[in-house]
């Protein structure tokens, strides 16, 4: 009786370390729901990171195309009346690079723009005395071509009759 007593002693500990045993480990399935749901994760993230550099960038060369388009007209600004009617004195087409500080070749995107001087579209007696400017400026980023535009009225007794 001691004996069959002990036999059944260790098919129990035997069936209970078996049971430990499988209740401590993970199942293949368990493993690959748990790969897939990390692989989610990640994929996700670096999905995430890298909208947010291209929207930053956008944002950056959006910023850059304003920067010129103000610069330009702040340029105009600063001439005369005579030399505004002046064909060819203002170039009609420009380039500007994303950082001019930057050495040759290393200088980011181009922008290429254009600018027009016109009569102003206004129907009033001093008509003749005022321009609209139109600027626009276009670059791309990737495939996607993008543009901005400005524009604006100057008038003969304007601000440049102001420079000192």
């Amino acid at each position: 009786w001691d004996q069959l007593r002990g036999k059944i002693m260790k098919l129990k500990q035997t069936s209970s370390s078996r049971k430990r045993r499988f209740l401590k480990a993970f199942s293949l399935i368990e493993a690959t729901v748990g790969m897939g749901v990390m692989g989610t994760i990640i994929m996700a993230l670096f999905s995430g990171f890298t909208t947010g550099f291209f929207t930053m960038q956008l944002a950056r060369e959006n910023l850059r195309a304003t920067q010129i388009l103000l610069e330009k007209m702040e340029t105009i600004r600063l001439y005369s009346w005579d030399q505004v009617n002046t064909p060819g004195f203002i170039p009609a087409t420009f380039t500007a690079p994303y950082d001019p500080n930057a050495p040759q070749g290393e200088q980011g995107v181009l922008y290429r723009g254009t600018m027009m001087i016109t009569n102003a579209p206004i129907g009033t007696s001093y008509a003749s005395k005022m321009r609209t400017v139109y600027v626009t400026v276009t670059w791309k980023t990737g495939n996607l071509t993008r543009t901005r535009n400005f524009t604006s009225y100057i008038a003969r007794n304007g601000l440049q009759s102001y420079i000192y």
